[in-house]
């Protein structure tokens, strides 16, 4: 053999070695523990720091620069939209039907809040 021949050769087994060595990447999707939220009563009910929720209803009036309280006809809660989450031609009133995607926020001593991510406009 080579000397050129055998450095190669080594260097090939560690590579396949490494790659039959990795592991397999797979996500769970079956039943959690966390809550699934359907309304914003449930979100009341048992809020959770950061567990992502998708909520439809009404913006029904602005409480501050960027607080609004949104109601889906269940309960009323504060969320809080940067003007940048908002649809770039849409006008939006408190008529519009809208689907917030967005995170709870539950700080100590204070009524849970959604920070919004991602606001739709549903015709």
């Amino acid at each position: 053999m080579s000397s050129i021949t055998r450095p190669l050769i080594a260097m090939l087994a560690t590579i396949a070695t490494f790659s039959l060595a990795t592991e397999a990447v797979a996500q769970y999707v079956g039943p959690s523990s966390n809550p699934s939220y359907k309304s914003v009563s449930d979100v009341l009910k048992n809020p959770v720091d950061d567990m992502e929720v998708d909520l439809e209803g009404t913006l029904s009036r602005r409480i501050g620069k960027n607080k609004y309280m949104f109601s889906d006809g269940t309960a009323e809660i504060r969320v809080e939209i940067d003007s940048k989450h908002f649809p770039a031609t849409t006008l939006i009133s408190e008529k519009t039907r809208v689907r917030l995607h967005g995170d709870i926020e539950k700080d100590f001593m204070e009524s849970p809040e959604i920070d919004v991510k991602l606001v739709t406009v549903i015709n």
